[in-house]
């Protein structure tokens, strides 16, 4: 993987620069430095370092072995360890890199426990995490959008509130919301396909969690309890662990408001949202979740100053591996965007428009463009201002009446966003799938490979009877039952349980 992607920023250097030892070179001083040298990246980069040493105390002490005891006491088959899993998924919907992070890191023991692949793990996570951020009237997702929509229909001279478009167009989310109904399906029932059948099996039959010759995107090695016996009480996990949610939902608002203030405005909810620095929210979160979790092992016994240092700093070198993924991935989406990857997709795809297509055209451009890039709000933030004027004034060019114009106009801006969420559990350079893969302990190869089908399962569904319906003027209501129905039928007729007779395949 990380050979793969050097390459990759490497020649994408050589077509920008037209000289191999230059492109070398500016490989080097320009794209890995400016990937770190970003602050969102910087944040993302400390706060994951910072939460992986959390974790590592956590581990050390013995609490996250005492949240696995707590929960194998309630938990004791296979899908309901994942149906638990996908619903801590979709209880922290807040934000997406918080999600992932906290729901993999906490799961992966007990999911070890149950012998659920770190792959279908990984799936779990990630395959909740953006698709609820990006359908929670509340989440740090939410308000980088609902500002793209205001500023396109103050363009088009729009009257109304972004906000209220927004909250209109959640029905035709067509792949996230779908994405969520095929977890708890296969979350439920057991079955898999593909791959995934391939590691679940594996796992089930001969307690493989991962597949022999695999590399974690997180290294666990160092994470093991610093001394046998009971375990300890769950609550030195649970503790800090809801300390991390609560200071990050209370930081949004208080980090909104004061910039709300600050400009003057109307302190509203959508408001707070559309103005929270979500980024250095996350750095208060996981630098207090760290230091609870060593105060809480110190006064319990559990570990002393010394063990709680050298426990912070093994969990943290734990994301070493991740965090080199990320950075050269950040490094091939500046080259990409060096090179005009997003637009040349766009501009390419353009002959193919009309109105009752472009629901369509827009998800897969989407879906592409976020592919290429890596980034799902750098694809917002190319698309949205193309979309959007597209969707007002092909309807109208085609004669269209007002309802069927009105929901094309409304499939096509909420395919922008479900575009980017499918191409995001796709793409092997996005910054959420790596997170899934660090904090569920995945190859990350992988978790690619296991949950690519999956993905491509619910598009097809989303844009058979979502997105191309839509462009016909039908309602979301009979849309969303229909694909639900569709994946479940397909999920009866391809997907297999685990054979615990059987040898893995």
């Amino acid at each position: 993987m990380v050979l793969a992607l050097l390459l990759g920023v490497w020649v994408g250097a050589v077509i920008i620069h037209g000289d191999p030892l230059t492109a070398f070179l500016r490989l080097g001083d320009h794209y890995l430095v400016d990937a770190l040298a970003d602050r969102s990246h910087a944040s993302i980069v400390l706060f994951s370092t910072i939460l992986g040493g959390m974790v590592g105390i956590l581990s050390r002490s013995g609490a996250t072995d005492g949240v696995v005891e707590a929960l194998a006491r309630r938990v004791r088959t296979r899908n309901g360890g994942q149906a638990a899993t996908a619903a801590m998924g979709t209880a922290i919907f807040f934000d997406d890199y918080a999600n992932t992070l906290l729901v993999g890191n906490t799961m992966r023991p007990f999911t070890d426990r149950l012998r659920i692949s770190r792959e279908k793990l990984a799936y779990l996570v990630d395959s909740t995490a953006a698709p609820v951020a990006t359908v929670a009237v509340i989440s740090t997702w939410v308000g980088f959008e609902v500002g793209l929509i205001q500023d396109a229909m103050v363009r088009e001279g729009l009257a109304g509130s972004g906000y209220a478009f927004f909250l209109r167009s959640l029905p035709f989310n067509f792949y996230p919301l779908l994405t969520l109904a095929f977890v708890y399906m296969v979350a439920v029932s057991g079955r898999d396909f593909g791959a995934m059948r391939q590691a679940e099996q594996r796992a089930q039959t001969r307690g493989e969690v991962l597949r022999p010759g695999a590399q974690p995107a997180l290294d666990t090695s160092g994470l093991a309890p610093e001394r046998s016996g009971s375990p300890a009480s769950p609550w030195l996990a649970v503790g800090p662990l809801l300390l991390v949610i609560l200071t990050t939902v209370g930081g949004l608002l208080w980090s909104g408001r004061q910039a709300v203030l600050a400009a003057g405005g109307e302190p509203g909810l959508r408001a707070l949202l559309n103005s929270a620095d979500s980024l250095s929210v996350l750095m208060w979160a996981s630098l207090t979740g760290s230091l609870v979790a060593a105060a809480a092992a110190r006064l319990s016994g559990r570990l002393s100053l010394r063990a709680g240092v050298e426990a912070w700093l093994e969990g943290a070198r734990a994301m070493l591996i991740a965090m080199v993924i990320l950075v050269l991935a950040w490094s091939l989406g500046a080259v990409c965007e060096d090179l005009g990857t997003g637009r040349w997709l766009v501009e390419v795809s353009r002959g193919a428009l009309s109105a009752r297509l472009l629901p369509v055209f827009t998800f897969l451009v989407a879906a592409a463009v976020r592919f290429a890039t890596g980034t799902s709000w750098g694809t917002m933030a190319i698309l949205m201002p193309i979309i959007f004027p597209l969707g007002t004034a092909l309807p109208l060019a085609g004669g269209l009446a007002a309802g069927p114009a009105e929901t094309i106009l409304l499939a096509s801006v909420s395919a922008v966003l479900a575009g980017a969420v499918f191409g995001d559990h796709c793409s092997p350079i996005s910054d959420t799938t790596i997170m899934s893969s660090m904090a569920s302990g995945s190859d990350h190869v992988d978790h690619v490979r296991t949950q690519l089908p999956y993905a491509l399962t619910v598009a097809v569904a989303a844009v058979l009877l979502g997105y191309l319906p839509a462009g016909f003027g039908f309602k979301p209501w009979l849309s969303l039952p229909a694909g639900v129905l569709l994946l479940w039928l397909w999920l009866l007729r391809r997907g297999r349980r685990p054979d615990p007779a059987a040898e893995a395949e």
